[in-house]
């Protein structure tokens, strides 16, 4: 059975704003699923600490980071209409992305063959100089940058995020990087507007963003096709060292904020090929990093099909079932994608 690294922690609760739909009930249910299926006797649990300054300067701006940390040591407040700073949350997010860091480090290291980070604020939208989307830091970007800045077995990091809204602050980070494989699914248009198709990269980066903006409706039969046409050949031609997963649940039909209509079969289909890919490529050596996810049992659920998976187990845990309504076809997407792309 591989060795899986289980990261969280409990002052991740300290960051909550009552009625905001990312608040610290989202880790309390997530952690009381795990706990009830058995699966934490089956984990390795590491305690993360703060990330660094240094380390989180490696992806955000000087000004950023004490521009946070000055709002928080003065009340906090809202940043923008959708994300809050507290007077904690300037430490918990540094301990947010020090648990994406220690996931990737047990991985590097060796102490661990794979890795779940249970982490929140979550970080994909936080741009290189703005908090937004709820995000304050980009837990992803840092702990991907460290990896490539550690002890040299890792020179090309894939990522792929498939949280229903476009990882904007991700793509940033990596935009004109040729090291860095940047793979989102998220619906389109929708917040925060990026994602389109014809985002691929620039300069030395040019290609390594690949972008599948999906219609509302799109199932898990549409994700499927996606993976096995785009996703997969283009893993292969990168051939990465190491693989990220920014995991949002939001993408699931019953989250309140989207409209994806993806199941957590499918969501489970998803993890699974990913983990196919990463012990072809990468000696399985695999993360990932929870994002978003809004309803409670479709987030912890699908959490905890992760974690099943990272245990190579057969078990899916789905009490959501399907949705029963067409789905859209992505075909022309698909298709746009691969000569875009020269996947064939």
């Amino acid at each position: 059975m591989p060795t899986t690294a289980y990261i969280t922690h409990k002052d991740y609760l300290l960051h909550t704003l009552a009625g905001h739909p990312e608040h610290a009930g989202r880790l309390r249910y997530i952690w009381s699923v795990l706990d009830k299926s058995g699966i934490l006797t089956s984990l390795t649990a590491v305690t993360p600490d703060q990330a660094s300054l240094e380390q989180l300067a490696r992806v955000h701006d000087q000004h950023h980071i004490e521009r946070l940390k000055l709002q928080a040591e003065l009340g906090g407040g809202h940043l923008d209409p959708d994300t809050y700073l507290l007077p904690v949350s300037f430490d918990v997010a540094r301990l947010a992305a020090g648990g994406a860091v220690a996931a990737v480090q047990a991985v590097v290291e060796g102490a661990a063959d794979n890795a779940l980070a249970v982490i929140r604020p979550p970080g994909h939208h936080a741009t290189r100089r703005r908090a937004m989307g709820f995000c304050l830091f980009n837990n992803v970007a840092i702990a991907a940058r460290h990896a490539l800045e550690s002890d040299g077995s890792v020179r090309r990091v894939m990522i792929v995020d498939f949280d229903v809204h476009h990882g904007n602050g991700t793509q940033e980070a990596f935009y004109e990087d040729p090291n860095v494989l940047f793979i989102s699914s998220h619906q389109y248009p929708y917040y925060p507007g990026t994602g389109a198709v014809g985002e691929t990269g620039s300069g030395p980066g040019l290609g390594t963003t690949i972008n599948a903006p999906l219609p509302a409706g799109t199932g898990s039969r549409g994700f499927e096709t996606l993976y096995r046409r785009v996703v997969w050949p283009a893993a292969r031609r990168f051939h990465p060292d190491l693989i990220l997963v920014s995991a949002g649940f939001d993408a699931h039909w019953s989250d309140p904020l989207a409209m994806l209509q993806l199941d957590l079969r499918g969501y489970a289909t998803l993890t699974r090929e990913l983990l196919q890919m990463a012990e072809e490529l990468c000696n399985g050596r695999i993360v990932f990093v929870l994002e978003g996810g809004y309803d409670l049992d479709a987030l912890a659920h699908g959490v905890l099909n992760i974690a099943y998976a990272l245990q190579a187990r057969d078990e899916i845990s789905d009490p959501l079932g399907s949705l029963e309504m067409p789905e859209r076809p992505i075909d022309d997407l698909v298709a746009q994608l691969i000569e875009l792309h020269n996947l064939e």
